[in-house]
């Protein structure tokens, strides 16, 4: 076993010299937000889709127009509005009078990064024409169905719910993503370096340092890190502590939680540990991996009853009494 993981390490070593170009590419014009960077790597290397929220001005979507330019691959921007229709994500159908045919014109989602910016500008019709996109990796258009590029991911933000003019996404979509960041304001320190930096022009561009095969062959090598029987227990019983917290020592969170996290949380939760094990050069995961990245995995998977909405509690405030009371191998 131990030869084995030496040669995952070796593996994980050679595959990984592309993550500090990018970082320090992304760093270049992204100032902070690190935990934010960290983690739509960690979406590109799981092969998973991440939605981020938060209030407008804190470099969402520059942080993801960063990343698309740091990568060597094609990228969309598609701008979510209220009179948005699905066609226009996914494409259409355009009748040809001069062969008196019907061709099929493609929409911006053929595209390996996609950003979905104010997802929930939209109402539920339009952001349900990407659940296919997203689930298939395919988009069906009349009675063709077209692969999507790969790699393919689609970075989405929001706005708080609770802002004018938005509409909550379905819970089958934000199942989709396989993380979701809140992203806060930035300390002292970085927002000065912000105001240095953006408030005599426009501030640096991030050029492409990275080519699609590395992130491709980064995942593959990501597939082959080593994890222990006892941490994908552990990955289990957290998931289903969701569920069943009772069985926990959680008997209190019983009537709080409306639906707990689905075997897709798990699976997700398995690909995240080992991306973030990737990106701290490790063959193997740790408990402390799961940990890091558990809440971003599961705060949207875990739906709330009435109960705990009038009593003020938040899914962060569940799983992180989760994360407290299950026992780390």
């Amino acid at each position: 076993m131990d030869r084995d993981i030496e040669v995952i390490q070796a593996r994980i070593e050679a595959s990984s010299t592309f993550v500090d170009k990018l970082f320090d590419e992304i760093g270049r014009v992204i100032v902070g937000q690190k935990s934010m960077v960290e983690r739509l790597m960690i979406g590109l290397l799981a092969d998973g889709h991440v939605l981020m929220e938060g209030v407008p001005g804190l470099a969402k979507t520059l942080t993801v127009r960063t990343l698309a330019s740091a990568i060597d691959t094609s990228f969309q921007r598609i701008q979510f509005t209220p009179d948005l229709l699905p066609a226009d994500l996914i494409g259409t159908l355009i009748y040809d009078p001069q062969d008196s045919e019907f061709k099929t014109k493609k929409g911006p989602v053929f595209a390996n990064l996609i950003l979905a910016d104010e997802i929930n500008r939209s109402p539920a019709k339009v952001q349900s024409a990407l659940l296919e996109a997203m689930q298939e990796h395919t988009v069906t258009i009349g009675e063709n169905t077209y692969p999507l590029p790969d790699p393919f991911l689609v970075l989405a933000t929001q706005n708080p719910i609770e802002q004018e003019g938005t509409y909550p996404l379905p819970e089958a979509q934000v199942d989709r993503f396989m993380l979701k960041l809140s992203v806060g304001y930035p300390g002292k320190d970085d927002e000065l370096e912000i105001l240095r930096r953006m408030s005599r022009g426009r501030g640096p561009e991030a050029e492409a340092v990275v080519t699609p095969a590395e992130i491709i062959e980064g995942r593959e090598a990501t597939e082959s890190i080593y994890m222990d029987g006892q941490v994908e227990r552990y990955i289990v019983d957290l998931v289903s502590a969701t569920r069943d917290p009772e069985s926990y020592g959680l008997p209190d969170l019983e009537p709080l939680i409306s639906f707990g996290g689905s075997p897709r949380a798990t699976i997700c939760l398995a690909k995240t540990s080992r991306a973030h094990a990737f990106l701290r050069r490790r063959g193997y995961v740790t408990p402390e991996d799961v940990r890091s990245i558990a809440m971003d995995v599961l705060r949207h998977r875990v739906l709330l009853t009435y109960e705990a909405e009038a009593e003020e509690m938040t899914s962060e405030d569940v799983v992180g009494r989760i994360l407290d009371t299950v026992e780390v191998p």
